[in-house]
């Protein structure tokens, strides 16, 4: 082993003396250095160490012998000087398969899109994500953030451009660009400006990825849904709105709240319209599988004196009330895409109260979307669940339908 060392120590002037001239015997002393390595199973790093080493005199190698390992670095990256550093640093055995997840893109990068972005990346839920928006300061400068953010999240791709061909491909196309409600707007008034955004968003995504699924979440997400529906061809399974399930998330969190426990023992529907007249079914309200009013029949009725129905009534006014204090909504609603997303992506068969097409559900003849309870998976909407509603419940139901077709007659798809 002391024969070695001296060996080696004996060619390293040589081997800087090649690397001056940028000559030939670089590789022949390099091959000689690492073949008598590997005879006596002894790297070259570990020597070195040990050549720098205060102590290294007891092998017999003075000062005048040591070298910086960083001089042999140097030379070594000579031998294959031509090639590009991912060559010097790797070798292509066998490439991977392309990432898991899917790819998703996310049109309208306001408060709601970025919610939507972070909470889909931050849960590992699409590989690739692409981010669309006209302005394209505010494109870059929310892509850059995301980009610089990527080491602390797992097998993840992000870029923004604002040309749809990006989009190309996509599993997933979410939609939240559109006129934002303010403080005291309803959702419906924003109908018509935002139906002019989408006749130039959905035949661009369309164009790009006809095998999509679309996920609306813009307001009025009922009817912007039914208006994705047509001007995308789509069958209908595969054009989703975000619906009620942050509606339904709301009221479980409220439920768990006044029962003093978890929200994820708390089961509870919000229906219809992802709005004023969203419906409750008080009838299925349950904690841990015991159905509330199996417990007291008035729950949730004018007879309540505990006066459940409360609950219904804060959540139609969280989002106005978030929007006073803030300003904007968008952590809840992000959340709940992601989750809808996560479903879509991993084929979860999992339920959700989402905007889908109604008609012909629960004897509904209107042509609109509503939320009904739905499970989602890698085809969009693979089954709706048709719960047992009450007659209050199911007459609301028609009602809201009724009212939401109304609002559509009154737009120009």
């Amino acid at each position: 082993m002391l024969n070695f060392r001296h060996n080696l120590i004996k060619l390293i002037p040589k081997l800087l003396k090649a690397v001056i001239a940028q000559t030939a015997p670089v590789h022949s002393a390099l091959s000689t250095c690492y073949s008598t390595s590997l005879k006596y199973s002894f790297s070259i790093s570990n020597t070195l160490q040990k050549v720098q080493n205060p102590n290294c005199s007891k092998y017999g190698i003075t000062p005048a012998h040591r070298i910086h390992q960083s001089q042999l670095r140097g030379a070594c990256s000579l031998v294959n000087s031509g090639k590009p550093l991912r060559e010097k640093l790797m070798h292509d055995f066998e490439l991977p398969s392309p990432l898991s997840g899917g790819k998703v893109t996310i049109v309208g990068l306001g408060h709601v899109g970025m919610a939507c972005a972070i909470s889909i990346l931050s849960q590992n839920i699409a590989s690739e994500l692409v981010l669309v928006d006209r302005n394209p300061d505010k494109l870059r400068g929310e892509t850059l953030d995301l980009q610089h953010g990527l080491a602390f999240v797992r097998n993840a791709q992000v870029y923004g451009d604002t040309q749809y061909s990006a989009t190309a491909g996509s599993k997933l196309c979410i939609v939240t660009a559109g006129v934002p409600q303010g403080p005291g707007d309803s959702r419906t008034s924003l109908a018509p400006k935002n139906l002019e955004i989408f006749k130039e968003i959905i035949p661009r995504l369309v164009k790009y990825s006809p095998e999509t699924i679309l996920l609306i979440v813009t307001n009025p997400v009922d009817t912007l849904a039914y208006a994705a529906w047509k001007l995308s061809g789509f069958p209908a399974n595969r054009v989703i709105g975000s619906g009620t399930n942050l509606d339904s998330s709301r009221f479980r969190f409220l439920l768990s709240q006044r029962l003093k426990v978890v929200p994820s023992i708390c089961h509870g529907w919000i229906i219809g319209e992802h709005g004023d007249s969203s419906i409750p079914i008080w009838s299925d309200a349950s904690l841990a599988g015991v159905r509330l009013r199996d417990v007291d029949s008035r729950v949730g009725t004018k007879k309540d004196v505990e006066n459940w129905s409360q609950l219904h009534q804060e959540v139609v006014g969280s989002a106005q009330e978030i929007i006073k204090l803030k300003g904007y909504t968008s952590w809840g609603i992000g959340l709940s895409v992601a989750a809808l997303t996560r479903a879509i992506l991993e084929n979860s068969q999992s339920s959700y109260a989402v905007s889908t097409l109604v008609q012909g559900i629960h004897d509904i003849s209107e042509d609109v979307f509503l939320s009904v309870p739905c499970i989602l998976g890698d085809t969009g909407v693979s089954r709706i669940i048709l719960q047992t509603l009450n007659s209050a419940e199911l007459a609301d139901l028609h009602n809201c339908a009724k009212s939401l077709y109304e609002i559509q007659k009154s737009l120009h798809f």
